[in-house]
C-alpha cells in the first residue's frame, strides 16, 4: 500500500484527465480525497483502490 500522496493536478496527470473534470468529480464525491488547508489531497493508495473499482462496476 502506498502512502504517497498527490495533489489535484498530479492526480489528473495520473488519471489523464483535465484538472477540471478531476475537480468537477472530486467536488461530487466521487474520487476519493481530502482537503488541507483549502486544497484537495488524494492517497495513491486509495485512487488505486477507486480504479480497481470502477473496472469492476463498469463506471462510465
Amino acid at each position: 500500500m502506498s502512502d504517497e500522496i498527490l495533489t489535484l493536478k498530479e492526480l489528473a496527470d495520473y488519471l489523464k484527465l483535465a484538472e477540471k473534470t478531476t475537480y468537477r468529480l472530486t467536488a461530487e464525491g466521487k474520487l476519493p480525497g481530502f482537503k488541507v488547508g483549502g486544497s484537495w489531497r488524494f492517497r495513491k493508495s486509495d485512487i488505486d483502490s477507486w480504479i480497481t473499482k470502477q473496472k469492476n462496476s463498469g463506471y462510465r
